[in-house]
């Protein structure tokens, strides 16, 4: 089986693909945030959260510890986190598609031209500049409710303050 990548190509596709796997991994991980509620740790990410407040009989709070997605899409607490899961998640998909072509290209002939390859580094390097843009709203919505209730309520965008 011939490759249509030299050696420095092949190294690249190895590189993409950690890279690739590392972001994707890092978005779905609900990890970015710490905190604590009720005496509890608290996480959170773009769209996922650990250990969360439910109302209990007679009013009472209790913390169901379990990680989970948000119900819906605009449940997500700020618009900012929003933008910051779809910028994000289309950044991880973006590499994670150059990645699995990069590899196949190490299995196939001819299938990774120099065209194509300079194609796909301008779109890892698109992809590498959603991720950070996502990364960059995300502590745009630490002034919201949630934010403000975990990591204290003097919390704000780009300032957190801990109720440890």
């Amino acid at each position: 089986m011939r490759s249509s990548l030299t050696l420095l190509g092949t190294l690249w596709a190895f590189l993409s693909l950690v890279t690739a796997v590392a972001s994707s991994t890092s978005y779905f991980l609900p990890y970015w945030l710490f905190g604590s509620q009720l005496g509890k740790p608290v996480s959170f990410s773009t769209f996922r959260r650990c250990n969360y407040p439910v109302r209990g009989e007679g009013q009472s709070l209790i913390m169901v510890e379990e990680c989970g997605r948000y119900a819906s899409f605009n449940a997500i607490p700020s618009l900012a986190w929003q933008m910051c899961t779809v910028v994000t998640g289309a950044g991880c998909a973006l590499l994670l598609l150059v990645a699995l072509t990069a590899v196949l290209g190490c299995c196939m002939e001819e299938l990774i031209s120099r065209m194509m390859g300079r194609c796909m580094g301008a779109a890892q390097f698109v992809g590498g500049l959603l991720i950070s843009s996502g990364c960059a709203l995300y502590p745009l919505g630490w002034n919201s409710p949630e934010i403000m209730q975990t990591c204290g309520n003097v919390s704000n965008q780009f300032q957190l303050e801990t109720n440890v």
